[in-house]
């Protein structure tokens, strides 16, 4: 795996993986003016948000039960101290399908933090990592 990143200007910088997908990352400060991109930390927090969530969708799926959406929202607090590392950080799942069965996600939750994101379980060694789950019903 390999990841290139290029400045841009100011505080913002262009990043693409082997293939050529690109994302935008911007450490400008939300009060400093134009902000073009996510920052750094935060493309941490969606790595983590994605990671979770493709573990969790394939989880439910292979549970065979009826899955239509999942939402993921994590947030995370930061030390006011340099460097500013996370100091905890919670992912909150919506599973939305037709049916679900609450131990299915449950269990998927609970493999996804445990077992398979690498991503979670990797930043899990350096911040506590909690997780919460809800199960809607489709319209």
């Amino acid at each position: 795996m390999k990841i290139i990143s290029q400045w841009v200007d100011g505080r913002c910088f262009v990043a693409a993986n082997e293939r050529g997908n690109s994302i935008v990352m911007d450490g400008t400060a939300a009060d400093e003016g134009l902000k073009r991109g996510a920052s750094p930390m935060e493309v941490l927090l969606m790595g983590v948000a994605g990671c979770s969530s493709i573990d969790v969708v394939d989880i439910v799926k292979k549970q065979r039960q009826d899955i239509v959406d999942c939402i993921a929202t994590v947030e995370a607090e930061r030390v006011d101290s340099i460097p500013r590392v996370f100091s905890k950080i919670h992912l909150h799942f919506k599973v939305i399908g037709r049916g679900l069965k609450e131990d299915a996600v449950a269990k998927a939750v609970q493999l996804s933090a445990e077992k398979y994101c690498s991503a979670s379980i990797m930043l899990g060694k350096a911040v506590p990592i909690t997780h919460s789950f809800e199960v809607v019903e489709a319209e």
